[in-house]
């Protein structure tokens, strides 16, 4: 019963409209070219067509399409990565220009088989753009890059827009839903994010649906906040195929729009909250609705 209830129980409100235009299917045809990677398609997005179709914006997913870890919420294929390319970054900048993008996300995938976790391709990828396309705002994603504080240093040397980093889940899930990573460890790199620069806002992703509940979220804003993060999404978690975590609940619109309250009333400058929620889903829009808050 429990591998039938995500495909038989799916709400209304989670229904996604298809769509593939010129847009979509040029811009799929423009990462295949520049042989670059996007998380919307390996981590299964269900935004990709709205956000490729009829915004042409994508989150640029960097160093391969591999990665170390296999969490249990995540479709991005584990294993063994590749070597890294270093002609990457300068790819995605170009990229970058060709879309004529005024804010881009860029992600990565866990590289605990590097020393740096792969700070130094990100950091690069932050500069490349900024030299092709001075007037984009860059807001970065990256892993937990180890916990190595010296790897984070390297990231925010290269003074990304906004540093994003999701907590993912409760802190009672963590250790079911995630892989290596520790609740305690990604408030550690938020913290330590924005002791290095306290004028870069900081960013993190909760998704719910896993068994959490509301008493748990509440305590993690609380965490967040604690630690000076200045933005937060809540999403509905959705399971990517019968090999993945099973959704425990869909929470409804009317909830979401309760926890954004809630979020608010806690002092954050921004929370984007609803089922379709990503981290990276109307980015542009959260750092504007978070620049006019603080102003």
């Amino acid at each position: 019963m429990a591998k039938q209830q995500e495909y038989l129980r799916k709400p209304d409100w989670l229904k996604i409209k298809l769509n593939t235009n010129e847009n979509y299917t040029g811009l799929k045809k423009m990462m295949r070219e520049k042989k670059l990677h996007t998380v919307c398609e390996e981590a299964k997005c269900p935004n990709i067509h709205e956000c490729w179709a009829v915004r042409r914006t994508a989150t640029f997913m960097i160093l391969g399409e591999t990665c170390t870890r296999a969490c249990r919420f995540c479709a991005v294929n584990t294993g063994l990565p590749n070597e890294l390319d270093w002609q990457e970054p300068e790819r995605v900048a170009e990229s970058v220009e060709q879309m004529g993008l005024k804010h881009v996300v860029i992600t990565m995938v866990a590289r605990d088989d590097l020393k740096d976790g792969g700070a130094a391709v990100l950091a690069e990828t932050v500069r490349a753009i900024r030299r092709r396309n001075p007037f984009c705002s860059v807001e970065v994603l990256p892993s937990d890059l180890g916990g190595v504080r010296e790897n984070l240093q390297i990231v925010m040397d290269a003074k990304p827009d906004i540093l994003n980093h999701n907590i993912e889940t409760v802190r009672r899930l963590t250790k079911r839903v995630r892989a290596r990573a520790t609740y305690e460890r990604s408030l550690e790199f938020l913290r330590r994010a924005k002791e290095m620069n306290p004028n870069i806002p900081t960013k993190s992703s909760l998704m719910i649906g896993l068994g959490e509940t509301k008493e748990e979220i509440i305590e993690t804003m609380d965490d967040l906040r604690a630690n000076n993060v200045d933005i937060m999404t809540i999403g509905q978690y959705l399971q990517p195929t019968k090999k993945h975590l099973a959704v425990q609940k869909y929470w409804h619109p009317d909830e979401f729009a309760e926890l954004k309250e809630i979020a608010m009333s806690k002092g954050f400058s921004h929370c984007e909250s609803g089922p379709l929620v990503r981290s990276s889903y109307h980015a542009d829009e959260q750092v504007k609705a978070a620049n006019a808050q603080a102003k």
